[in-house]
């Protein structure tokens, strides 16, 4: 039989170092999208001289609603020019992938969770059965055993 030997005190611990990995994840998600947001606006139009030019020339990353993790839009709706589009494109292309990352840290903490407060009920449940076997035992049945009663 397999032996298991589970500290819910060092599973907290590590959790809680996972959990800032997890922070510190989703900070770099948003550093990205924020560089990505500020490059297509920089980015200008493909039509020279339109950066003076109001309002701007060239294809418009039109209907944009991708939102990143903190809720904000992926991209300005005002990136024009291709290389805003083509930034546009590519966070638009990203977003499940780092929407599913965010997914797996939280499956994988909550799981951790669920399966230490498994064992603990598990544990908790194997000494209430000791404990019941313990007191169904008759005493005064042992003596007849040979052995001495204490």
């Amino acid at each position: 039989m397999a032996s298991w030997d589970i500290q819910p005190q060092g599973v907290q611990g590590q959790l809680k170092v996972v959990g800032a990995h997890a922070e510190d994840l989703g900070d770099v998600l948003s550093t990205l999208l924020a560089d990505l947001r500020e490059a297509a606006q920089a980015a200008g139009t493909a039509v020279p001289g339109s950066q003076a030019i109001t309002p701007p020339h060239g294809p418009v990353v039109a209907g944009n609603t991708l939102r990143g993790p903190a809720g904000a839009p992926l991209l300005a709706q005002t990136s024009t020019g291709p290389v805003g589009a083509a930034l546009a494109q590519y966070a638009a292309a990203r977003n499940n992938d780092f929407k599913a990352m965010a997914d797996r840290c939280q499956a994988a903490v909550l799981g951790a969770v669920k399966a230490t407060n498994e064992y603990v009920q598990g544990d908790l449940e194997a000494a209430k059965n000791a404990q019941n076997a313990a007191r169904a035992v008759r005493l005064d049945a042992l003596k007849d055993v040979g052995g001495k009663q204490r």
